[in-house]
């Protein structure tokens, strides 16, 4: 028996293109995917800025996309699944500790974590949980960390949903006002969402910037 279009179209699915993961999941693989990126080490290689990016483009309503989802569900679902999966990562953090992060062998994710803890280190609690929601693998390590260092709950509950609302809304409606401003932008897509990843490591860039400005007075008066 010759399986259904839709299904063997989820079979093919392509996790690392947000274009693939669209138009076999929809509105609800969005969702997902921010969870599994936000909350799960094993979704650390997943296209969080890309996807809220190209599906905020898709809800512009232009015929022809073969892909159209509908902008007030999206933000609902993206927003859900950014909070909820920081949420359980740093749940995951205070019930494990480090010891799912030392299993892993992945290099891309033990950077990661060094990240994490430079930023919680360098920059207190609440600028690291929102500056971390911009930069990809440390926005999936952070949260862990939190948990296994003991941030106070109230303390990372608070800047998580405020860096998560931020950063899911943010992107997924820079997406939408393009795609509605400028005829055929889906064909630079690849280029815009590299401009998205660049822009998304601003922040840290723009602190990195700051301390060094700062440190420079001290090391003058040595």
């Amino acid at each position: 028996m010759t399986p259904p279009l839709h299904f063997t179209s989820q079979l093919a699915v392509n996790v690392l293109d947000a274009q693939s993961l669209l138009a076999a999941f929809g509105v609800l693989g969005v969702g997902v995917v921010l969870f599994a990126e936000t909350g799960l080490l094993i979704g650390f290689f997943l296209p969080g800025d890309s996807l809220l990016f190209t599906a905020g483009l898709l809800c512009t309503g232009v015929a022809d996309r073969p892909v159209k989802l509908s902008l007030a569900p999206l933000l609902v679902v993206a927003a859900v699944g950014a909070l909820a999966g920081a949420q359980c990562g740093y749940m995951i953090g205070r019930k494990a500790g480090g010891a799912l992060i030392s299993r892993s062998r992945s290099p891309r994710l033990h950077e990661g974590v060094k990240r994490a803890e430079e930023l919680l280190e360098r920059y207190g609690y609440a600028k690291a949980v929102v500056l971390a929601r911009f930069i990809p693998v440390v926005r999936t390590v952070l949260n862990p960390i939190a948990g296994a260092l003991e941030v106070p709950a109230r303390t990372f509950t608070l800047w998580q949903v405020i860096g998560g609302l931020v950063w899911s809304l943010g992107i997924t409606l820079a997406g939408y006002a393009l795609g509605s401003s400028i005829p055929n932008v889906d064909h630079y897509l690849l280029p815009l969402v590299a401009l998205i990843v660049v822009v998304s490591l601003s922040p840290l860039l723009l602190e990195f910037l700051r301390s060094r400005r700062a440190a420079k007075p001290k090391e003058g008066r040595r």
